[in-house]
């Protein structure tokens, strides 16, 4: 649904996205990770014809963005964190102007029960909303023409947890009965790791990582180990070795390509002594802080 290739933009002196590349496949929920500044919102935005990229190569329904014709729009929802809507306006007429926009593709029984199930008040204007209210309103005028693309951009950013909760549900219902396809930047991973079964990471304007999520966390253990003597660790690591912990008689790690013979085999040929191994699985948000640490650790060393 989405083919992105050696993405460049750069803000001046800035340079936010440094060679991105990316996939979002069909029927697939991707969830877009990173932290604040990664560079997750300005590759969106490059993807939505919303900022003019420098360089590289991009590809939404088979098209280049800045060619997308309305009956490619009529197939993308969008959601971001920064919509504006006109306060003026009661939802009821916000969604009265979009409806003839998108012709027989508006499912009018399909918006009210979205309505329904949301519960947003209909003639409230849209500047007296909640910011819960108005992302719940932003998602009902974003689905109700039944699109094949949803793109959320920080959706539950400045959410209570009960709006979040009703607002994950309510995806999930959607893109189960639907099949849609779903890009989903956050930086909220703990919310994001309940409907995602696809993961990229992003990080200093860089792909990280890019994966199935239980692929993901199928391959990375952290890793506990105890020794009968204080450690004393070979100076170079294993490639796949991140966020490395000695601490007197014990260490941890995080093994990026766990398998439990050869993880086990490695521990005990660096470790001698080791009198204790234990690999556990671990979360997204795991996974993600373990990166997170490997990255800036790697910026300090080169510093």
């Amino acid at each position: 649904m989405i083919t992105i290739e050696n993405l460049h933009k750069r803000y001046r002196r800035t340079e936010a996205l440094r060679g991105v590349s990316l996939t979002v496949p069909e029927g697939r929920v991707t969830a877009f990770l990173g932290a604040n500044g990664a560079g997750k919102t300005t590759t969106i935005q490059c993807a939505m014809n919303l900022l003019e990229r420098d360089s590289g190569r991009i590809e939404v329904l088979g098209a280049d963005p800045r060619k997308l014709t309305a009956d490619h729009w009529r197939r993308i929802g969008y959601v971001s964190e920064n919509q504006r809507f006109p306060g003026w306006m009661s939802l009821t007429s916000m969604l009265d102007y979009l409806r003839p926009l998108y012709g027989d593709r508006w499912d009018r029984d399909f918006e009210r029960k979205l309505l329904k199930d949301f519960d947003i008040p209909p003639k409230t204007k849209m500047g007296s909303l909640s910011r819960g209210q108005r992302m719940k309103a932003a998602l009902v005028s974003a689905v109700a023409f039944r699109p094949r693309l949803v793109v959320l951009d920080e959706p539950f950013s400045g959410l209570d947890p009960l709006v979040r909760d009703e607002f994950l549900a309510g995806l999930l219902e959607l893109t189960g009965t639907e099949g849609w396809t779903v890009w989903m930047s956050s930086h909220d991973i703990e919310e994001v790791e309940r409907v995602a079964d696809r993961v990229i990471l992003l990080g200093e304007g860089r792909v990280r990582l890019e994966d199935d999520a239980d692929a993901l966390r199928e391959r990375f253990r952290l890793v506990d180990v105890t020794t009968a003597e204080e450690i004393r660790m070979a100076s170079a690591l294993p490639a796949e070795w991140v966020d490395y912990q000695p601490r007197g008689r014990g260490a941890s790690l995080v093994d990026t390509a766990y398998d439990e013979a050869a993880s086990r085999a490695r521990c005990a040929e660096l470790f001698p002594g080791m009198t204790r191994y234990e690999a556990r699985p671990m979360s997204l948000r795991e996974i993600f802080v373990a990166m997170a640490k490997h990255e800036r650790a790697g910026k300090e060393a080169v510093s």
